[in-house]
C-alpha cells in the first residue's frame, strides 16, 4: 500500500499477521528501512510484500523500532538474522528487547515469550537523527506509553511524515507506561505538524488537519 512514492504500507492486519502491528517501508533508490517488525508470525508474507515494493532484503538497512511492545518486535530478531539489517531503539527501551522481558514488551499478553535481540544503535536523548542514504530520519524521543518509545519524521514528496506507532496508547502499569509523559509527547506530536501520520493501529491520515485531530482526541 503506497503511501508515497517512497513510503509503503507492507505489514500489520490482512498484509501480515492479525496480530500485527503495521510496519512501515522506507526507501531510497539503493536502500530501505522498516519501521517496526511485527510479531513474526506473518514474516513470509512480510518478504513478499517488500519485494512486491522493489526492495531486497538485504537491502534494508535499519529496522527502526518504535518502542519495545510485542505487536512491534516480536519478529524483531528473525528480521535481523534474515537481513543483517541495524536494529534501532531508545537507550530506555533497549533493555526489554535484548533479554526478551516478556512483561514489559507485552509478550505475556499475547500468550507468548519474547525472542531476544540485540540492539545495535541506541537512541540517547531526546532526539537524533539517522541516515538512509541522503535522507534524515529523525528519531524524536515520546515516552508515556513506555519508556523509550519514539516517532521517526522524515520528508518525502514534499511531505512531513511521522510514524507515530501507538499515539493512541494504551497506558498500563506493566508496560511501564507514565499518563503525565504521555500527555507531554501528545503535544510534541502535535507542535511536529505532519502532514501525513502512520499510525501502528489506526491505519494513515493524510493532512494537517487530519493528523492534528487524531493526535488531539487522545488529550486530556
Amino acid at each position: 500500500m503506497e503511501i508515497t512514492p517512497r513510503i509503503y504500507t507492507v505489514g500489520g492486519g490482512s498484509l501480515t499477521s492479525p496480530q500485527d502491528a503495521a510496519i512501515y517501508l522506507i526507501r531510497t533508490d539503493e536502500q530501505a528501512a522498516l519501521v517496526d517488525a511485527g510479531t513474526g508470525d506473518g514474516l513470509g508474507r512480510l518478504i513478499e510484500n517488500i519485494r512486491d515494493c522493489g526492495v531486497q532484503p538485504e537491502q534494508i538497512e535499519y529496522l527502526l523500532v518504535t518502542h519495545c511492545h510485542f505487536d512491534h518486535t516480536g519478529g524483531l530478531k528473525a528480521l535481523r538474522d534474515l537481513t543483517g539489517a541495524t536494529v534501532v531503539a531508545h537507550d530506555l527501551e533497549a533493555p526489554f528487547i535484548e533479554e526478551g522481558n516478556d512483561t514489559v514488551t507485552a509478550a505475556k499478553w499475547y500468550g507468548t515469550t519474547m525472542t531476544p535481540c540485540p540492539v545495535d544503535l541506541r537512541i540517547s536523548g531526546d532526539r537524533q537523527d539517522v541516515m538512509l542514504g541522503d535522507r534524515t530520519i529523525q528519531a524524536i524521543h515520546v515516552p508515556g506509553h513506555s519508556p523509550g518509545s519514539i516517532v521517526y519524521m522524515m520528508e518525502s514528496s514534499g511531505k512531513r511524515v511521522l510514524f507515530g506507532q501507538d499515539v493512541h496508547g494504551p497506558l498500563d502499569p506493566g508496560l511501564l507506561s507514565d499518563r503525565a509523559d504521555y500527555q507531554e509527547s501528545l503535544q510534541l506530536m502535535l507542535s511536529l505538524n505532519a502532514d501525513i501520520l502512520c499510525e501502528g493501529h489506526f491505519g494513515v491520515y493524510h493532512g494537517k488537519e487530519e493528523v492534528a485531530a487524531f493526535i488531539r482526541s487522545f488529550m486530556e
